[in-house]
C-alpha cells in the first residue's frame, strides 16, 4: 500500500516556524526599543540633574557679582559726584583761591578705583565641556552668552582703566602730599557706608597745604581724570548687575531654585 503525503500538512508546519521568527523578531525589536527609551530615560534624567546642579551653582555666582556690583556701583558713583565738584571748583578760580581741604577732599576721588571681577567659574566650567547643552532653553543659553559677553568687555575696559589709574595716581603725587590724602581716605574707609558729614566738613576747614599750586599741574591732573569716564564705567556696571538680576531669576525659574 503506498504511503501519501499531504502538502497540506508541511505548509502548515512553514506557517508555524514563520510565526515563531516573527514573535522573536518582534520581543527583540521591544527590548531594543524599550532599552532605547530607557537609555534615553536615563540620559535625560542624568542631564537634567547636571543643568540643575550648574544652575544652581551659577545662581551662587551671579548672587556674589550683584553683591560686588552693587558695592562698586555705590563707591564709583560716590566718587563720580565728588570729582564733578572738584571739576567745578577749578573751573570757577585759581587753585591757590580755594580751600586746600576742599581741593584734597575732592581731588583724593580723582584716583578712586572701584574693583570688581566677575564670579564667572561656573560659567567657564561649562563650555570648557561643553555641558551649555545642558541648558535646553534657547533663551537662557543667549541669557547666559550675553552675560559673558558682558563679562568679557568689562574685564577688557577695565584693563584699560588700570593703566589710565596708575597715571593718574602719579599726577595726583605731584600736588597732594600723601600724608594729608591718607587721612582723607581714612575719614572715608571709616565711614564709607554711613559717611560721617561732620568729620568730613572738619578736615575740608583744616586747610592742610599743598605740594604746588602749580596751575599745569592741577590742569594735568583734571585731564587725566576726565579721561577715565567713570560715568560710563557705572553704566556698564548697571548693565551687568541688571543682566546679572535677569539671569538669576531665569535659572530659578527654569530649574525651580526659588526655595533653595
Amino acid at each position: 500500500m503506498e504511503v501519501h503525503h499531504h502538502p497540506h500538512l508541511a505548509s502548515g508546519g512553514e506557517k508555524k516556524k514563520f510565526k515563531e521568527y516573527f514573535l522573536e523578531f518582534l520581543m527583540i525589536f521591544l527590548a531594543v526599543t524599550l532599552g532605547f527609551f530607557a537609555e534615553s530615560l536615563r540620559e535625560y534624567i542624568t542631564e537634567n540633574k547636571h543643568a540643575k546642579e550648574y544652575a544652581r551653582e551659577m545662581v551662587s555666582d551671579l548672587t556674589s557679582d550683584t553683591t560686588d556690583l552693587k558695592i562698586y556701583i555705590k563707591y564709583t558713583r560716590y566718587a563720580a559726584n565728588n570729582i564733578d565738584t572738584l571739576l567745578q571748583l577749578m573751573s570757577s578760580d585759581e587753585p591757590q583761591k580755594i580751600p586746600s581741604g576742599k581741593l584734597y577732599w575732592y581731588g583724593l576721588f580723582g584716583g578712586a578705583h572701584g574693583h570688581f571681577v566677575p564670579h564667572d567659574a561656573t560659567i567657564h566650567q561649562m563650555e570648557s565641556s561643553g555641558s551649555l547643552r545642558y541648558f535646553t532653553n534657547d533663551s537662557l543659553n543667549r541669557n547666559v552668552a550675553q552675560y559673558e559677553q558682558l563679562c568679557r568687555s568689562w574685564e577688557r575696559l577695565e584693563d584699560v582703566d588700570v593703566g589710565i589709574y596708575t597715571e593718574v595716581r602719579k599726577a595726583r603725587a605731584k600736588i597732594f602730599e600723601f600724608k594729608y590724602n591718607e587721612a582723607a581716605n581714612d575719614i572715608y574707609q571709616a565711614n564709607k557706608t554711613s559717611l560721617n558729614e561732620p568729620a568730613i566738613d572738619s578736615f575740608i576747614q583744616s586747610n592742610p597745604p599743598l605740594l604746588t599750586y602749580n596751575k599745569t599741574l592741577f590742569n594735568e591732573y583734571i585731564e587725566m581724570i576726565r579721561s577715565r569716564f567713570l560715568l560710563y564705567q557705572i553704566g556698564d556696571a548697571d548693565t551687568l548687575l541688571f543682566h546679572a538680576i535677569t539671569l538669576i531669576d531665569q535659572l530659578k525659574k527654569d530649574y525651580n531654585l526659588k526655595d533653595e
